[in-house]
């Protein structure tokens, strides 16, 4: 029968239509594959800042939920593998997985658009409840979407190609692994271009929904891509899932082991020993040698703990730096895309040039020493993640805390003055503000001004950032200004004119309207991107134009003083005064770190697969599989528990304390991995079932030896009666 079954499967396979040699299935495979991964990456990779922006949900918040995503993407493919070699089989199992991917999908982007619930119109939700809960529950069915097709898809691949396509199989899993790249590679540069764009019904404001709605699409045509090669599938039926059985061995033998505590009965070599009774002797050797690997996968988790930040706290250490590479400008998500160029680059020059080199030399580098080497990698990708920190907190503002104030000094007359305050003196030249925030511990301080001094008393008010405005008729009324007191949001800049003319001065821009202003009067802050602006400023009959380049995250107040001439030379009597100095450490530096984490990644989790799968007795590779996507998922739980508990108030710190047990994790990984003993599970398997054989013909020539001697005794005992009845005939 088994006989029968396999020939009906390779006669399956044979009316398979082919192209190349290749069976037309795969092609619809490798198209479903390269979709789907750039459904996921794309919406990946805006993730952390949709929650951070959109929701407007603090770091610490957004990071945790980030990872909690991530950690479920990487628990549900047990659950998927159970599901198709249980009950529905790979073929339905993508199917129906990938209808919850895309309703997931699709959640996302309709969570994201901002005029559901903007009944003020101003660009932002007013219900974030709603927001939120929608996209908490697409982020569920992406994850079990996700999950649960991973294991799927590169096996149902496998599953098309017969006995005779070896080389074949090989190549596809070679371009299946580049597609999933490739679908990395380009939702990363195209998801941040399509967040960054402004979109909206009734108000504009960044485009989130379009972000997700193409990975939904792609997620879409995906499916449809799959279920047009329906016909020309080969689809094996559910066999039973081996890590349920393995499961059931292992629960049976700390059972049994548990029942025979006692000192009474006698001891054996291994506890999975005690599943002997029930389960098979190859079985249980297989597991043995699986759980050898096991073992050595305890500490591995630390490594992805580190790993995935780089899209979650990495991007967001972007968002304050300068993304201006000259003719192009990179968005903070963006930075991401390294990751898979440097991956296409690296595994190959690693597999052809650094590790022949390196055993040219005659350095004995096995897959556990490789590993070992990714872990310091990694650590090293922090530190540098931390010295770039260190740069960038130089740069940023400090604002005032609940208990001061700070304040700066804007002269709007035609004279220099001199402004005299608690312990300090400042000479302002006309209509120049001064370049720094004074800090006050008072929330009444007097200020005095000129020769003779004319002396005002300013209310501060605690926890702000104000601008005093000084009039050029000093006894006219003093302004105060309340300036901004958080960092401009995603690089964009907040900018601001007071007009310091006898007259109303409308201002304008083809970024929007700032209204018009009223003589000795100020503005709001608007938000304006970076690049060059152009703004027209008209009174009257008369208008000039005043041209800047923003940069990225700076805040701006210019000022229009009162002997402006409309003409074309207004731009040089306008003043500019920075609030907050845009960023100034340059997003390149991060380059460094994306470069130490890749190479990490191709000396920890390229070579991790392949000794786990050298190592794996044949039945157990999917049991090692799924333990690898296991160690990926508890590295993700890691970041919000040293996260939660750490609580450190510098982001340097927590780059140095992460780098540091991946450190401590690496030395106890190479101590465990120096007792490791590396085998051949396929000559193990061998000579066990040879072992076996032997016992069980052993066994045989015992029965057979047995039954012989009971013959012989047989036959002896009708000898000796006949000659008892022969003695008693002749004694008659």
């Amino acid at each position: 029968y088994p006989q029968k079954k396999m020939t009906s499967k390779r006669k399956a396979r044979a009316e398979c239509k082919e192209v190349f040699g290749y069976p037309i299935s795969i092609f619809f495979i490798i198209v479903n594959e390269f979709c789907e991964r750039f459904s996921y990456y794309g919406m990946r990779a805006v993730l952390v800042l949709y929650f951070k922006y959109f929701l407007r949900w603090d770091d610490d918040l957004a990071i945790s939920i980030y990872h909690t995503f991530v950690a479920f993407c990487y628990l549900t493919p047990i659950l998927g593998a159970i599901i198709a070699d249980s009950w529905l089989g790979k073929f339905k199992t993508i199917i129906y997985l990938s209808i919850v991917y895309a309703i997931g999908q699709v959640a996302m982007a309709v969570s994201a658009i901002h005029d559901i619930t903007d009944s003020d119109r101003d660009g932002s939700p007013d219900n974030l409840t709603f927001h939120v809960v929608l996209s908490m529950a697409g982020l569920l069915l992406i994850a079990l979407g996700t999950g649960g097709i991973k294991p799927c898809v590169a096996a149902f691949g496998g599953d098309q190609f017969g006995d005779h396509q070896d080389k074949q199989r090989r190549t596809f899993f070679s371009v299946f692994y580049l597609c999933i790249n490739g679908g990395s590679l380009l939702s990363t540069i195209i998801t941040p271009i399509l967040r960054a764009q402004d979109c909206g019904i009734h108000s504009k404001s960044k485009c989130y929904s379009l972000a997700f709605g193409v990975p939904a699409a792609l997620m879409a045509v995906s499916l449809v891509v799959f279920i047009m090669g329906s016909g020309m599938y080969y689809k094996t039926k559910p066999e039973g899932n081996i890590m349920l059985k393995v499961s059931k061995c292992i629960g049976f033998a700390i059972k049994n082991r548990y029942r025979h505590r006692s000192r009474k009965y006698p001891k054996k070599e291994h506890w999975m020993d005690w599943a002997e009774e029930k389960y098979d002797k190859l079985l249980i050797a297989q597991i043995k040698i699986a759980l050898r690997v096991l073992l050595l996968y305890i500490p591995l988790p630390m490594f992805w703990t580190l790993f995935d930040q780089k899209g979650s706290r990495w991007t967001l250490q972007a968002t304050t730096m300068d993304g201006n590479f000259g003719s192009i400008v990179i968005q903070p998500d963006q930075m991401q895309t390294i990751n898979p160029i440097l991956i296409l680059t690296l595994v190959p020059i690693m597999d052809s040039l650094v590790f022949p080199l390196i055993k040219k030399c005659g350095l004995h580098f096995t897959p556990l020493k490789k590993m070992t080497v990714g872990m310091i990698l990694a650590a090293l990708a922090f530190v540098c993640a931390a010295v770039i920190q260190l740069q960038i907190d130089k740069t940023l503002p400090v604002f005032p805390s609940a208990s001061q104030s700070q304040l700066k000094f804007l002269n709007m007359g035609n004279t220099p003055i001199t402004v005299q305050f608690p312990e300090n003196q400042l000479n302002l030249a006309a209509a120049q503000a001064s370049e720094e925030y004074f800090k006050f511990e008072s929330d009444q301080i007097t200020v005095l001004i000129g020769n003779p001094p004319v002396s005002k008393s300013v209310s501060l008010t605690k926890g702000q950032r104000q601008t005093l405005l000084i009039p050029s008729a000093i006894n006219d009324e003093w302004q105060l200004a309340s300036d901004l007191i958080y960092k401009p949001q995603e690089g964009n800049n907040e900018i601001r004119f007071i007009n310091g003319m006898s007259t109303p001065v409308t201002v304008s821009s083809a970024a929007g309207h700032y209204g018009e202003i009223e003589p000795l009067h100020y503005s709001n802050y608007s938000e304006i991107k970076n690049g060059r602006a152009t703004f027209t400023l008209q009174s009257g009959s008369q208008s000039c134009e005043y041209s800047k380049d923003f940069g990225f995250g700076g805040s701006y107040t210019f000022f229009i003083p009162s002997t402006l001439t409309f003409g074309p030379n207004c731009q040089e009597s306008i003043t500019e005064s920075v609030d907050i100095k845009p960023n100034s450490v340059h997003m390149a530096l991060q380059i460094p770190q994306y470069f130490l984490i890749t190479a990490g990644e191709v000396m920890f989790s390229v070579t991790g697969l392949e000794f786990s799968y050298s190592q794996a007795p044949s039945n157990m590779k999917s049991v090692l599989q799924a333990g690898w996507l296991l160690t990926n998922a508890v590295g993700n739980f890691i970041v919000l528990i040293v996260a939660e508990i750490a609580k450190l108030p510098k982001q340097w710190t927590e780059y140095i304390l992460f780098a540091s047990l991946l450190v401590a994790v690496s030395i106890i990984f190479s101590i465990m991995a120096s007792f490791y003993t590396y085998i051949d599970p396929t000559a193990i398997e061998a000579e066990f079932k040879k072992k076996v054989h032997d016992d069980e013909d052993d066994e045989d020539d015992k029965k057979k030896e047995l039954q012989k001697s009971k013959e012989m005794e047989k036959r002896d005992s009708v000898s000796s009666d006949d000659e008892d009845k022969k003695y008693v005939q002749t004694s008659m």
